[in-house]
């Protein structure tokens, strides 16, 4: 069960400190938003995952941890059956470390970079500092803005309470859009989540303290402006083959090999009108189709995958994830998970509960009307649903 995507572990199970998610999601594992970063430990449910090079950019789970940069190249090395345990460093030590691994493959001389590689000595967990490095206060700029580590190559972005907010999302929209407008060197990629934005940085070329002086500077500019903020949206009708054969592939193949007594099995739409408290299937049915899903983020999992919430509060339909994780699902299914719709652009693992499957997220062929970019949606579509056959579809 690993790959260039994820290597899953088995270990103790983790003792939570709070008993569910709330409308993110029923297990404590789930949170609304969080953009993962390279060799971060996700944990789906109560596995934790070390995510790879070709790991999900979005998704709902808490990432404790995650593997520094200078020791990346270890998780390659591992096989089925090994073990391994995890050692706390400080975020100045991983720097260092990364430093003089560059410096040893260039050739050059250590020279003073061998007291840098000394300092990424292992520190223990009551000493290491918390991964909230800095703060701003509602009363600077309209909503509490947290920096969150996540390793030492990503900072996230966090804004106000932990709770679905949609005017949140345009507070992210607006800084990702300054700094792509202005960007920084050494900023290398931006990911927005639901009330979050995950800057993906060169922590050679950017120090750490820099990057948080400029965001504060720039998030009491934005403060300002947030008001006056426009954004295209368009209406996409989309085709729904509802409780789709091959979503139903998937279940059985959990129950064959994942968890055969899972409660969302062997029916999601089921699970789903249970916890819901909906008297029938054809209720959800009904909910789903006349929704309209606003698009919050790209990159769900994979591949332009939409993460969406319905504009209307009364179509929100609350769901907990798998736990643990699907390790096969089909391409282009449909799923909730948490208050969140998300369409899968590639085969791949998962864990939201199946609605259906509808078309493609992802050309990765050519450019079309539609495909003006190798992703069909774009951040604040809203989308429509239509029932289709299977074989129609």
């Amino acid at each position: 069960n690993s790959s260039r995507t994820g290597v899953r572990l088995i270990g103790p199970k983790p003792q939570w400190a709070r008993q569910s998610g709330g409308e993110a999601g029923m297990h404590p594992s789930n949170i609304h938003d969080n953009a993962y970063a390279f060799g971060t430990v996700d944990f789906t449910g109560d596995m934790p995952v070390i995510l790879g090079p070709d790991g999900p950019s979005l998704g709902g789970f808490v990432c404790p941890a995650t593997v520094i940069t200078a020791d990346l190249w270890k998780l390659g090395q591992l096989r089925a059956g090994d073990t391994l345990r995890f050692v706390p460093v400080s975020v100045d030590a991983a720097v260092a470390a990364e430093r003089c691994q560059q410096a040893f493959f260039a050739g050059d001389e250590l020279g003073d970079n061998t007291a840098a590689a000394e300092s990424a000595a292992p520190v223990s967990v009551e000493a290491l500092p918390s991964p909230i490095v800095q703060r701003l206060s509602a009363d600077e700029v309209g909503d509490e803005v947290v920096y969150r580590l996540a390793g030492d190559h990503f900072l996230l972005v966090e804004y106000g309470p932990l709770e679905l907010d949609i005017r949140l999302r345009f507070r992210a929209h607006a800084l990702m859009q300054d700094l792509q407008q202005t960007p920084l060197p050494g900023l290398r990629e931006l990911t927005p989540g639901i009330r979050s934005l995950q800057l993906h940085y060169d922590a050679q070329q950017l120090p750490l303290r820099e990057l948080l002086d400029e965001l504060a500077r720039r998030e009491r500019r934005l403060s300002q402006r947030l008001d006056s903020l426009h954004v295209p949206s368009r209406t996409v009708w989309l085709p729904l083959s509802w409780d789709d054969e091959a979503c139903q592939l998937a279940v059985d193949k959990y129950q064959q090999s994942v968890r055969a007594n899972a409660p969302w099995c062997p029916s999601n739409l089921e699970f789903i009108r249970r916890i819901n408290g909906l008297d029938s299937i054809a209720e959800v049915k009904d909910i789903v189709f006349d929704a309209a899903y606003l698009v919050m983020g790209l990159g769900d999992v994979y591949l332009g995958a939409p993460v969406a919430t319905p504009v209307d509060p009364r179509h929100r339909l609350v769901t907990t994830k798998y736990n643990p994780a699907r390790t096969w699902t089909a391409e282009n299914s449909v799923g909730i998970g948490g208050s969140y719709l998300c369409v899968y652009g590639m085969e791949g693992p998962g864990g939201y509960q199946f609605v259906g499957r509808t078309l493609q997220m992802w050309n990765r062929y050519r450019r079309t009307a539609a495909f003006t970019e190798p992703y069909l949606l774009r951040f604040f579509d809203q989308i429509r649903f239509y029932e289709v056959s299977h074989d129609e579809l």
